[in-house]
């Protein structure tokens, strides 16, 4: 039977998807390509041939011209959400942006490649059998603030009492570091994140987390040697974009909401939300944090608040930056965001649940 011709937003998703999967190759694989890849490069091609265009002339060159050319120059119909300066990869490091690693995450036909939720779903099954909700607490916090670890740190972690029974989910988080973050035989950490830091050619780094790229210039951490006894290990590509970087506003929250004197748990019922926040007055707001580039796939993939553990307010928080680098955002997640949910969710940038909080501590002294 002839495959159908995919255009528009589904041949998106299946070239994010294509440019993901070969930036996880670390060797050459038989057949070279994947199926999925050979796939998006075949149906780019048609689609270049429909729209009268030069299509690429090969995989790589599919590649270089993802790393160059915004996708509002692309022949694919675009949706209107998606920003036509956008890129899949970093034109620098060739590497998947976060836009690109959201578009294969939304994406209904990849939804068995979903790492991420692969990972996480194995350590919240493993933690409820064991109803150990401060091994998940423990997990998480550490994908978070120790996203790259010696290998030493790894074998700890591993034998550490409290994790122990998760050996499997730590070695598949924490995979050996790529080559490609080495600059004279020396792996640099990102002061700010403590991910691995990615040389770029004409001096100067490359931090793949948007928090980071947006908030100055980027401060190089701690220095590790190629060849440290034991190696280097980080966090799996889609745990940084979707853990690890969300994960720090979310610990930015917990201290500034601890700070004002509210009682914060986190990841409560077994990451039932990510901050459950208890106000003097009783009232209790659940927070989600999530930090999407892109707020019509925030909109379209925002769910209802599970009931258990109780609360009065659902709030999503988004870091402020992306309000501040696309003014349309909240438009663009409401006009996305099902009916049934309006008014039941709302959005927030933490800068916002923050004045808020106050306020409202303000209120119950007065």
């Amino acid at each position: 039977m002839t495959e159908r011709f995919l255009t528009g937003e589904p041949l998106l998703r299946l070239v994010a998807t294509a440019l993901v999967r070969m930036s996880r190759v670390r060797e050459p694989d038989n057949p070279v390509y994947h199926p999925t890849v050979q796939r998006a490069y075949d149906h780019v091609v048609l689609e270049c041939l429909r729209a009268g265009t030069r299509p690429p002339g090969s995989v790589p060159d599919l590649v270089r011209w993802a790393s160059r050319t915004p996708l509002g120059e692309w022949p694919i119909p675009v949706p209107g959400s998606v920003p036509p300066d956008t890129r899949l990869l970093d034109p620098e490091t060739r590497t998947p942006t976060q836009q690109c690693v959201e578009w294969l995450v939304s994406a209904y036909d990849a939804a068995g490649e979903l790492y991420e939720n692969t990972i996480m779903l194995g350590v919240l099954d493993a933690t409820r059998a064991r109803q150990a909700p401060e091994a998940y607490v423990l997990f998480r916090r550490t994908v978070i603030t120790q996203p790259v670890l010696t290998g030493n740190d790894r074998r700890s972690l591993i034998a550490d009492a409290r994790l122990s029974f998760l050996e499997e989910q730590i070695r598949a988080s924490w995979t050996e570091a790529n080559p490609r973050h080495l600059r004279d035989g020396v792996y640099t950490l990102c002061a700010r994140c403590n991910l691995l830091l990615v040389p770029q050619p004409g001096g100067g780094w490359y931090c793949e987390l948007d928090r980071c790229s947006r908030s100055g210039p980027l401060r190089p951490g701690k220095r590790v040697e190629h060849g440290t006894e034991g190696g280097l290990y980080q966090v799996e590509r889609p745990l940084r974009t979707f853990v690890t970087g969300p994960g720090m506003a979310e610990t930015d929250l917990e201290e500034a909401l601890s700070a004002l004197g509210l009682d914060v748990e986190m990841w409560p019922e077994f990451d039932a939300y990510d901050l459950r926040v208890t106000f003097p007055s009783g009232r209790v707001w659940a927070v989600d944090v999530k930090d999407r580039a892109n707020p019509a796939l925030l909109g379209r993939g925002t769910r209802s608040f599970p009931t258990r553990p109780p609360h009065d307010r659902a709030i999503l928080v988004v870091p402020h930056y992306r309000f501040r680098d696309r003014e349309d955002y909240a438009r663009a997640f409401a006009h996305h965001l099902s009916d049934d949910l309006t008014g039941r969710v709302q959005l927030l940038s933490d800068r916002e649940l923050l004045r808020q909080a106050r306020k409202e501590m303000e209120t119950a002294h007065a």
